[in-house]
């Protein structure tokens, strides 16, 4: 039985958050928007068009400018199908970047990887966050996450980018077995010395799900604020609303920002999109009706 929650009562955990980044510390008493740079050829949607330092760095600033108030850097494509890449491919890709954004736009910089080698580096360099799709389950990567002093998102995958779309099957519903896997990943975190009040977690819509299985996690993502931590949630252009609404990547816009506003009524603490400026502006909605709804101002009556 999924676990009743109310749909529109804000994260426990998002309520009074200040969660320190680096030298950044970041505002999780409402709801962020995180900015994708992706600096690779191969992405689903914007792939090889950040590849050059100088573009990754005008549209960091764009991004910015917009309301971001984090840029999630990523060296190594995870959309379906991807062919994995060395960890100094990774590096080679990534470093620079993150040097760049933390030098010329004092960013608060997350680095999406599982590359142990990419971990320490990005964090010797000056970024704020760690995003891993695999949950800090590559060797090292735990051991690293650990010793870098950062916050870490861990996300919900079955299988990996490779095969991870070939009949996704799982033996209970959904969110009990994204719930399951994150509890036990939480728990090997803090075994290793990771604290608690580091951690994020990621629902993971499109790795390793159908279109019925994302639809359904995030009808009861509201369930997962029992973990009591911060909700990061990345459906932007993602292919489940393109098998919806029958759009292609470059038309999922109107789709994405439903579903942004539909994973803060549920809890999410942040939201990891492509298209920044319409996101900020329809979380900020979503929150300020949120807000309404939970504290109702006394001294004003219901006029009819």
């Amino acid at each position: 039985m999924t676990p009743n929650v109310d749909p529109s009562a804000p994260s426990q955990a998002a309520k009074a958050l200040q969660l320190r980044c680096g030298r950044h510390e970041l505002d999780l008493s409402f709801p962020r928007v995180m900015g994708i740079l992706n600096v690779t050829p191969d992405s689903f949607s914007d792939g090889g068009q950040h590849v050059a330092l100088d573009d990754a760095l005008r549209h960091a600033e764009r991004m910015l400018a917009e309301g971001a108030a984090i840029i999630d850097v990523g060296g190594e494509s995870t959309r379906p199908g991807a062919t994995p890449v060395s960890e100094q491919q990774e590096l080679d890709r990534v470093a620079p970047v993150v040097e760049a954004l933390v030098r010329e736009l004092d960013a608060l910089v997350s680095v999406d990887t599982s590359s142990a080698a990419v971990i320490r580096e990005a964090s010797a360099l000056g970024a704020g966050m760690i995003n891993d799709v695999r949950a800090l389950e590559r060797e090292g990567a735990l051991a690293a996450a650990a010793s870098s002093g950062l916050p870490v998102c861990l996300m919900h995958r079955q299988g990996e980018p490779q095969d991870m779309q070939h009949s996704p099957n799982y033996s209970q519903p959904i969110e009990r077995a994204v719930a399951a896997y994150l509890t036990e990943r939480v728990a090997a975190c803090e075994a290793a010395g990771l604290r608690r009040n580091r951690l994020l977690i990621d629902p993971g819509f499109g790795f390793g799900k159908t279109v019925e299985h994302n639809l359904r996690l995030l009808k009861y993502m509201a369930s997962l604020q029992a973990l009591d931590l911060p909700i990061l949630v990345g459906m932007s252009r993602k292919s489940m609303i393109g098998k919806v609404l029958g759009r292609p990547v470059e038309e999922r816009l109107a789709g994405g920002l439903a579903l942004s506003a539909m994973a803060v009524e549920r809890g999410a603490s942040i939201l990891r999109v492509h298209d920044v400026g319409p996101t900020v502006d329809a979380v900020n909605m979503a929150w300020a009706v949120l807000q309404e709804g939970c504290e109702p101002p006394a001294d004003k009556e219901l006029s009819l």
